[in-house]
């Protein structure tokens, strides 16, 4: 595949199944550079399924498998030749609920640079991830301090340091907020658009006022009669109407998008 240096990462008739069952089809979506690009639609729709195959963390689950492809730089990311653990060095991951190490504030930043080769001042890493993550002036005086003794906002931001802290291309953030209050809700939306400066940000979220908010394009998903998954438009978020996204702050099912979608279009 010929390398187009506008988008980060690209699908091809890309679909998942577990067993004998699909949860996503036919997805072809290109996700331009340090652009933050949210998937949004109900519960069950493929849409975290989606967003880690990304990174190949859908190796993990027992019998699951993938036809289609995903490219990063022009490569195949499930050819025979890819080391996974490379590719989710690039592809970093930042879960729905915080979940640091039961190390110190520092260590969590240093353990996975050290494990992963970093060869440099580990202090001026460790701060450097701090600063980008909108933490340091929180935690400098504490870094030799548990990661337990931070509130929820404060370890969500801190896992965002830890994966900032690898050097990866492309962060993934499945629900990053779902689980904090709306003060810290808005310090993530925030810190995404500093990020994303310096790197592309893949976000799902059931939150379409955050969708409006905070993404540079939208994927949408639903479900099809066989209940795979599938991408039903993707497109600049500007050209969403945001009165649509705004009236549907939650979207839990099926039904709940397929009335906000009949209600925008009355």
């Amino acid at each position: 595949m010929e390398n187009n240096n506008q988008y980060a990462i690209e699908t091809q008739a890309l679909s998942i199944h577990y067993g004998n069952f699909t949860a996503i089809k036919n997805v072809n979506i290109k996700v331009e550079k340090q652009k933050i690009t949210a998937i949004i639609g109900p519960s069950g729709c493929g849409k975290s399924t989606l967003l880690r195959a990304f990174n190949r963390m859908n190796d993990f689950v027992s019998g699951c498998s993938v036809t289609g492809e995903i490219f990063l730089h022009g490569q195949n990311l499930y050819g025979k030749d890819v080391d996974p653990v490379e590719v989710r060095r690039k592809i970093g991951m930042v879960f729905q609920k915080p979940n640091p190490f039961p190390k110190s504030i520092y260590e969590n930043i240093a353990w996975g640079a050290r494990i992963n080769g970093f060869k440099g001042k580990m202090d001026e890493l460790v701060e450097n991830s701090l600063r980008h993550a909108a933490l340091w002036d929180e935690v400098k005086d504490k870094l030799q301090e548990s990661a337990y003794a931070l509130s929820g906002g404060q370890q969500q931001r801190l896992c965002i340091a830890r994966t900032i802290a690898i050097q990866p291309e492309i962060i993934l953030m499945d629900e990053p907020a779902s689980a904090l209050d709306p003060i810290s809700t808005l310090r993530i939306e925030e810190l995404m658009q500093e990020l994303k400066k310096n790197y592309t940000i893949i976000i799902v979220t059931h939150n379409m006022q955050q969708a409006a908010r905070a993404s540079d394009f939208t994927a949408m998903m639903m479900i099809d009669d066989q209940r795979a998954g599938g991408v039903i438009e993707f497109d600049d978020t500007k050209k969403y109407s945001l009165a649509h996204l705004i009236n549907a702050p939650k979207i839990t099912s099926q039904a709940d998008l397929v009335k906000a979608d009949k209600e925008h279009r009355l």
